[in-house]
């Protein structure tokens, strides 16, 4: 008997709301601290250079090049069994975060290191959208 595996979706926080929020509207919020002027991600509650509690959300302007990727042939887990091959990557933001995502619409042999990727907004439900990119 094949069992089947619901796939694990983010849980919002109040921390993460915005970000979150972001996401379901078609587009990309990050906290910036206002006391250093360095952008933040993953959304907490106090910058990771400075320490300032002075964290303000802005929007992102989505432009981003891919950092480092990889293809996972066989599941990462068994909630993504039916995702095989796995396009999992690491795009840097134009505002010099960078973040773990997964690569949608381009063929294997066509990705390449700093290449001009452009956020696609993945409506999974009512209440998540995931952040995936694909070539600009």
């Amino acid at each position: 008997m094949e069992m089947k595996f619901e796939r694990p979706l983010p849980q919002e926080t109040p921390v993460t709301r915005p970000f979150w929020q972001g996401l379901r509207d078609g587009c990309i919020r990050l906290q910036r601290c206002d006391d250093c002027g360095r952008w933040v991600f993953y959304p907490r509650s106090h910058c990771p250079h400075c320490l300032s509690e002075a964290l303000s959300w802005h929007t992102a302007s989505g432009s981003a090049t891919l950092y480092t990727y990889t293809i996972a042939r066989q599941p990462t887990a068994p909630h993504f069994a039916e995702e095989v091959p796995q396009r999992i990557a690491v795009v840097e933001l134009e505002e010099g975060v960078r973040l773990t995502t997964t690569l949608v619409n381009v063929a294997d042999g066509d990705i390449r290191i700093g290449m001009a990727v452009k956020p696609v907004f993945d409506r999974c439900s009512e209440d998540v959208t995931l952040l995936r990119f694909e070539p600009a």
